[in-house]
C-alpha cells in the first residue's frame, strides 16, 4: 500500500505538488492522471526517496521508502525507462541490480522471459528502441518480486502486441494481489484496466474515485428527448427539479433531473410518441478533460488554415 498525508513539493516559488492525501490499495490497478505539468512524476520520485518533500509524508508499506531493508522487494518502479548504461547488455544490467539486492539469477531469468526480452537480452540496452527500453525497465521493476508496482507511462514506444501485454500484466499483477500503481495519458488503456483513479492537476488532488463515478459525474443527469408534440411534453414532464431545455420550432429537449426512464414512461402514460430517447454518454477521455480542464498548465494552438 501506498500512502501519502498532506504531500508537498516546493521548488522554490513553485509549488510542484499541494498537500496531496490519497492512498493505493492492494488488489486494485490505481491509474495516476494528470495533464503534463501536473506532479505526477514528482509524486512518484517522493514516493520512492528520489525526491525529499518539502513537508507531509508518503509511505509505502507502513515505512519511509529509504526505511525498507530491502527496497527492490518492496517497491519496483519504473519512471524513466532510458536510465541505463547504454554500453551495458539487458542481462548485466538486471545482474548488477540483482547483485546489489541479493537477488538470485534465476529471478533475472524470469523476468527476461517474461517481459519478452530473451532474443535481446545480451545485446547492448543503448541500441533499444523505446519499447524494448520500457520493456527492460519493467522488467527491472519486477526484478524483486515486489509487492508494490509503480510504473510511469509504461506503454510508450510499445506496439499493439505490447500494449495488450502490459493490460493483462497489470490486472494480473494486482489479481496476485499486489498494489499497482500507474500513470498514463492513454485513457483508453486507463478505462480498460484501472479500477481505481487518483486524478491532480497543478499538484492539486481533483479527484479519487473509481473509473465508473468519474464517468457518471462528467455524464450528469441530461436527457435527450425527442416527440411531435414537444409543448405538451414539456407540461407533462415539468415539475420540481426538472430542468427543461430546448430551441423553439425544435423536436428535441434537453431534460435535467429525470431519468430516461422516468420520461420513457411518463410519455407513454401521457400517449406522447417519443422519436428519441437517450441519455448522455461520455468517455473517460472526455471525463478527464472536463475535470482537468482549468488545470492544465500547457496549452497548445490550433494552426489555421493558409
Amino acid at each position: 500500500m501506498i500512502e501519502a498525508q498532506q504531500l508537498t513539493k516546493r521548488y522554490g516559488e513553485k509549488t510542484a505538488v499541494d498537500r496531496l492525501d490519497f492512498s493505493v490499495k492492494p488488489g486494485t490497478v490505481t491509474g495516476f492522471l494528470g495533464p503534463n505539468g501536473a506532479g505526477k512524476s514528482t509524486t512518484m520520485r517522493m514516493i520512492v526517496g528520489l525526491d525529499s518533500p518539502t513537508s507531509g509524508t508518503v509511505t509505502v508499506n507502513g515505512r519511509r521508502y529509504r526505511e525498507h531493508s530491502a527496497p527492490l522487494q518492496e517497491v519496483g518502479a519504473l519512471l524513466e525507462a532510458k536510465s541505463i548504461h547504454p554500453g551495458r547488455s539487458a542481462f548485466d544490467h538486471l545482474m548488477a541490480q540483482a547483485y546489489t539486492h541479493g537477488i538470485p539469477r534465476r529471478r533475472v531469468d524470469e523476468v527476461i522471459e517474461l517481459t519478452g526480452l530473451q532474443s535481446v537480452a545480451k545485446k547492448r540496452a543503448g541500441a533499444f528502441s523505446l519499447g524494448m527500453g520500457q520493456r527492460l525497465g519493467i522488467a527491472a521493476a519486477l526484478l524483486g518480486d515486489p509487492a508494490t508496482v509503480m510504473l510511469d507511462e509504461p506503454v510508450n514506444g510499445l506496439d499493439p502486441e505490447g500494449v495488450l501485454w502490459i493490460r493483462n500484466l497489470l490486472t494480473g499483477l494486482a489479481a496476485e494481489g499486489r498494489t499497482v500503481f500507474v500513470s498514463s495519458h492513454l485513457m483508453t488503456e486507463m478505462a480498460l484496466v484501472a479500477d481505481h483513479l487518483i486524478v491532480v492537476g497543478r499538484g492539486r488532488l481533483l479527484a479519487d474515485t473509481t473509473v465508473e463515478e468519474l464517468v457518471r459525474q462528467a455524464e450528469g443527469s441530461a436527457v435527450t428527448v425527442a416527440s411531435a408534440d414537444p409543448a405538451r411534453l414539456r407540461e407533462v414532464l415539468a415539475g420540481p427539479g426538472v430542468g427543461i431545455a430546448g430551441q423553439a420550432g425544435s423536436e428535441t429537449l434537453q431534460v435535467t433531473g429525470l431519468t430516461a426512464r422516468s420520461i420513457g414512461l411518463q410519455a407513454a402514460d401521457a400517449g406522447i410518441a417519443l422519436f428519441e430517447l437517450s441519455a448522455k454518454s461520455v468517455s473517460l477521455e472526455e471525463a478527464f478533460m472536463e475535470l482537468t480542464k482549468d488545470a492544465v498548465e500547457y496549452h497548445g494552438t490550433t494552426r489555421s488554415a493558409a
